[in-house]
């Protein structure tokens, strides 16, 4: 990465990954849906967020959502992990209502 942004230098950051992948009831999906929307858009917000993308899981059944997040660090993920938008998105709403969830958290090599 050899770009400059807003957030500073992106060649002198460590990026952070995490990648999540949600199952929910076919019931659950909308709600679900609507509260990944609305975390990307305050998450994006976030100084530490380099990235938040919301992915559909093409014809899958159960429904299914992944999620590649991107931080400046592990210490950026830890403050949106904090956030009152994720406890009330993800805690609140997303996780009491899934059936699977699996979640990778990589650091850039």
């Amino acid at each position: 990465m050899r770009a400059k942004t807003d957030r500073g230098r992106l060649e002198d950051l460590v990026p952070y990954a995490v990648i999540a992948h949600y199952r929910c009831l076919d019931e659950e999906a909308a709600l679900i849906r609507e509260a990944l929307l609305s975390m990307r858009e305050h998450t994006r917000r976030e100084p530490g967020n380099l990235a938040y993308e919301v992915h559909a899981e093409e014809s899958a059944d159960p429904p299914a959502f992944i999620l590649y997040e991107q931080y400046t660090d592990r210490a950026a993920f830890d403050a949106h992990a904090a956030s009152d938008h994720f406890e009330k998105h993800i805690l609140g709403t997303v996780r009491p209502r899934l059936i699977d969830r699996t979640v990778y958290f990589a650091e850039t090599l």
